[in-house]
């Protein structure tokens, strides 16, 4: 069994043999955090506390499974909000002390890789080629790990990461910054569709790297950074004089309980969805230059792509064009798996579960936990 609660998801699910998915059971905190633009962390923790228990419950319910009978449980241990992660991480300590189980700690980003896996597995007749090159992007993160298969699971080199804003903080920002609400990545990416892609000119993000003599790592050319793209929408919305429709939009979308795009879009003129379907379009094209560019000169034989903004059509039609004719395979997880869920959790514990590597007790929340 897995349990989840990294940001603002609280989620739990039963995976068999790290491939066949019994059940997966995610509470969400849309509702909550919607009306301050993004995760208010002592809320979320608060949030967690609240529905840990129901969803484990439930979880084991839709499974035909008891506390007793799953064989171990496995928890995220980081990076994430330490508060939330604490959440989960105590309740999982104490199910597994009660019911003398094994607890496995997981690194939330390769949960991430592995909700890939688990899908994929459940096909039949995955036969991947090493090195995997994973581009892990959501609200949270945007990382790439260039992967091993060693005897006790995978091996990761981190060979890119973002220098200031993850892509979905970004799309959630640029959201709230235009009175779209939250979370952003959603309503962008429907929004953009009705949009010119090439009406904004926004130019490749600048990342000054570091001299000689600093670690190879921290001078990677696949870095990435979204702060820019950021503030050159807020200048073009200055610019532009936007300001005037961006307050009416918020004022009238606030008297919606939950709006979906199609009542966002009526009070979307021209220049804002064109300045929407530029923006996401300059996001795209970075994270997908950079991981091609990384993939060619490191050799990656596979390509994994996943996170919740693995969820944006641009982007999954984007690598499929470009990534698929180059003879590299590209994998998504389906758009359940690509947000936060606890099945991927409980699929990346399974090879530590047959290597009988498990958490010592006094283990605890790493916010800011390395991928290795």
């Amino acid at each position: 069994m897995g349990i989840e609660t990294s940001c603002d998801e609280t989620a739990a699910a039963v995976v068999r043999s790290g491939e066949k998915l019994l059940s997966s059971v995610v509470s969400s905190q849309i509702a909550t955090h919607q009306p301050y633009g993004g995760v208010v962390p002592e809320l979320a923790s608060r949030e967690h506390l609240r529905a840990i228990v129901p969803v484990v419950r439930q979880a084991l319910a839709e499974a035909g499974q008891t506390y007793e009978s799953v064989d171990a449980i496995a928890v995220t241990q980081g990076p994430g909000l330490a508060g939330a992660l604490l959440v989960g991480i105590s309740y999982a300590k104490s199910l597994a002390f009660a019911l003398e189980k094994p607890l496995i700690t997981v690194n939330h980003l390769e949960g991430h890789i592995h909700a890939v896996l688990l899908e994929e597995r459940q096909k039949g007749g995955l036969q991947l080629d090493f090195p995997v090159l994973a581009l892990v992007v959501s609200g949270g993160h945007t990382h790439l790990f260039l992967a091993e298969e060693r005897e006790r699971g995978w091996v990761y080199e981190n060979i890119g990461r973002t220098r200031d804003d993850a892509a979905g903080e970004a799309y959630d920002k640029v959201a709230k910054l235009l009175g779209l609400g939250y979370p952003g990545g959603p309503v962008i990416d429907a929004l953009a569709r009705k949009g010119n892609p090439r009406a904004v000119k926004f130019g490749p993000a600048q990342i000054k790297h570091l001299n000689r003599g600093t670690p190879r790592a921290q001078q990677t050319p696949y870095d990435f950074s979204f702060s820019g793209i950021k503030t050159a929408v807020l200048r073009y919305v200055e610019l532009e004089g936007m300001r005037e429709s961006i307050e009416a939009r918020r004022l009238a979308l606030s008297a919606l309980a939950n709006p979906g795009t199609e009542d966002i879009l009526p009070f979307c003129d021209r220049k804002t969805l064109d300045l929407v379907a530029s923006f996401q379009r300059s996001v795209v094209h970075d994270l997908v230059s950079k991981t091609l560019q990384a993939a060619g000169e490191r050799g990656a034989r596979t390509l994994f792509v996943t996170g919740g903004v693995a969820a944006n059509s641009e982007l999954r039609a984007t690598f499929e064009k470009e990534a698929v004719p180059s003879g590299l395979p590209v994998y998504f997880p389906s758009r359940k798996l690509s947000t936060d869920n606890a099945a991927m959790i409980a699929a990346a514990a399974y090879p530590k579960f047959l290597a009988g590597d498990f958490a010592e007790a006094g283990f605890s929340a790493e916010a800011s936990l390395p991928l290795k």
